[in-house]
């Protein structure tokens, strides 16, 4: 079963650096940034990667380094 990094809406962050850190991290075109952004600003949160358990707890891990706050998750 895969796995998924989630980024959670919080009070800190603007949008704008939320979205540099979905290009720069995960390399993701502008326009697919800044849906992701939204999704997280207007739903609270999105799920931003899939894989191994082993790659999410670094993307994760990478996300805290960012300041964001992330999460991993088994789908189902």
């Amino acid at each position: 079963m895969p796995w998924t990094t989630i980024v959670h809406n919080d009070p800190v962050n603007l949008m704008s650096y939320v979205s540099y850190v979905f290009r720069t991290y995960f390399g993701y075109t502008e326009s697919m940034a800044e849906k992701l952004m939204l999704d997280v600003h207007n739903k609270g949160r999105a799920v931003v990667s899939s894989g191994s358990r082993e790659e999410m707890e670094r993307d994760v891990h990478a996300m805290h380094g960012y300041g964001l706050w992330a999460t991993l998750r088994q789908d189902r």
